[in-house]
């Protein structure tokens, strides 16, 4: 420890000289100036470097940029909270392959049909393996949200197959109880499967939406796409412990294929999927004298991850069984031939901010300062695959209660301006073009909605640093709001808020690159998550979730 109280020293004298820049009421959290740009810089250009080959999951340079992170907790001195007392928390990912003899057969009375893969069938990389045969029946959208009012599985599916629309009702109304326009998790086809299972059917087959997604279907072309002859450069995860739990098969079907299964009830899908929109407790469909013999044959492959976890132990006796939570992730998209993909910005540069934040608290410990309750950092793996596969196994499996937890405060990419170029493509969708210059003090809250107390204490720490603080970004069409590790603890109950400076052209590009990080910014925002969790980690209320 004497090295920290050496650092402690240094940054104390250097906190004097600066002054302090907090009012009386809102007392700067110790080491907070010791968060600096150039230590920031240092560590970005090492993380993301060529010799990290853009930290994908599953190769030995994801594992090297884990055990880096490792390695600070350690030397920061910092309590492992992982398995066996290390700094890792294991989780486990899935892959899946497809073996031969997959196929649906379809039966009318006299007629039968039979459909091999990639024609108008093929199984889903969750399916169980094994055959299932009985009667059909539609399900509308198949899902089970008794808390929202809506269970399409209302009625007897014990012994049958269920034919089901992809997607979720209302994905267009921003007024949508499920979750407006972003695209809630109760319509994950995974999900859907588990909820059916559940109520005893034997089968599930998929459709497309086509009150919401008209138009040509090319369904070979989707069905080759979903399995690839070659394995792709960016392998298809899954959690393990999710796949675990389907036994039964579940596959995908052509519109045309689900439009012959109801013609003979008369029925056609685009009937139904208008009239399962609204239909809060629809009942079950009978095909009548329609039967389905479905078999799958996929192979599930384990693939062993981890997360990096260390704490700072909190004084209060009552109150250090609590936890606020400051994430990053670690990984990135690897390379592609010699095309690196070094993931600067995404999330290098919320890594490092993360390590920066420790390396405060552990500084502030070793002079005596600890906050009251006990602060718990995460170095996320995975969330680019999957995604938030992470953070999604953290959740299932958690080292701290949830209800435990306080907060999470997530840094996702706070190293550059948000710009939105013209005519972007569809990864800007439901944005505003905007320059680079219009946002240079900007940061955005994404999640801000869900927890008016959260929010409240982000800005009131906000009041020493004076960025513009963004809320605007949680019920758009770009899905924003679900493609961070601060979903998954908002689908569990937790109060949790996404800090991120913006998208950009070079996001996801090879020109993610260290060089061009706005490091001044980035010291003011980490600055900033420091100070907010400091308070958080202080005050004698919790936040809590306004809406779930």
């Amino acid at each position: 420890m004497h090295r920290i109280f050496l650092q402690s020293v240094a940054s104390f004298l250097a906190a004097s000289l600066l002054g302090s820049t907090a009012t009386a009421q809102q007392p700067t959290a110790p080491h907070n100036q010791s968060i600096t740009a150039p230590r920031m810089r240092a560590d970005l250009m090492f993380l993301a470097g060529d010799g990290f080959r853009g930290r994908l999951t599953n190769t030995p340079e994801n594992d090297l940029a884990m055990e880096w992170v490792k390695a600070r907790f350690d030397w920061l001195e910092l309590k492992p909270m992982g398995s066996g007392g290390s700094f890792f928390q294991p989780y486990q990912l899935m892959m899946s392959s497809l073996g031969e003899g997959s196929e649906l057969a379809l039966n009318w009375g006299e007629a039968t049909s039979r459909h091999v893969t990639f024609s108008d069938f093929y199984p889903h990389r969750f399916s169980g393996t094994g055959r299932a045969s009985g009667p059909v029946v539609f399900a509308g959208f198949g899902i089970s949200a008794p808390k929202l009012g809506r269970d399409d599985l209302t009625g007897d599916v014990r012994g049958k197959v269920v034919l089901m629309l992809d997607h979720e009702p209302g994905e267009n109304d921003p007024n949508s109880p499920f979750d407006g326009v972003v695209t809630s998790e109760y319509s994950s086809q995974l999900r859907k499967t588990l909820a059916a299972q559940e109520k005893g059917a034997i089968g599930v087959l998929f459709v497309a939406d086509v009150q919401n997604h008209g138009g040509q279907e090319n369904f070979e072309g989707a069905a080759r796409g979903y399995w690839p002859e070659q394995a792709p450069h960016l392998e298809r995860y899954q959690l393990a412990a999710w796949v675990q739990q389907v036994r039964i098969p579940a596959g995908q079907v052509s519109v045309q294929l689900a439009e012959q299964m109801l013609r003979g009830g008369g029925k056609s899908l685009e009937a139904l999927a208008r009239a399962a929109e609204p239909n809060a407790r629809g009942a079950l469909v009978a095909l009548p004298g329609v039967t389905a013999t479905l078999t799958a044959n996929v192979t599930r492959h384990v693939v062993p991850d981890r997360n990096v976890v260390a704490a700072i132990e909190g004084s209060d006796a009552r109150l250090k069984d609590e936890y606020v939570i400051i994430a990053a992730h670690v990984d990135h998209n690897g390379m592609d031939g010699d095309q690196l993909y070094a993931g600067a910005d995404d999330d290098g540069s919320g890594t490092v901010a993360l390590l920066a934040i420790a390396q405060a608290y552990a500084q502030a410990a070793a002079d005596g300062q600890r906050p009251k309750r006990s602060v718990l950092f995460i170095a996320f793996n995975s969330e680019e695959r999957g995604p938030l596969m992470g953070s999604w196994g953290y959740t299932e499996n958690p080292v701290v209660p949830l209800d435990q937890t306080v907060a999470v405060l997530n840094m996702d990419m706070i190293g550059r301006n948000e710009e939105i170029p013209i005519g972007g493509s569809g990864r800007f969708r439901g944005y505003s073009v905007q320059s680079a210059e219009s946002n240079k003090n900007s940061i955005n809250l994404v999640g801000f909605s869900r927890s008016s107390g959260l929010t409240a204490a982000i800005d009131k720490a906000n009041a020493a640093f004076g960025l513009t603080l963004k809320k605007e970004y949680d019920n758009i069409t770009s899905q924003i709001l679900r493609r961070s590790d601060q979903w998954p603890f908002l689908q569990r109950g937790v109060p949790a808020i996404w800090f991120h400076t913006g998208l950009h052209p070079d996001y996801h590009t090879i020109y993610d690159r260290p060089e061009k990080i706005e490091y001044a910014k980035m010291e003011r925002i980490a600055r900033l998550v420091h100070q907010a969790s400091w308070d958080l980690a202080n005050g004698e209320g919790r936040p809590v979730l306004d809406k779930r």
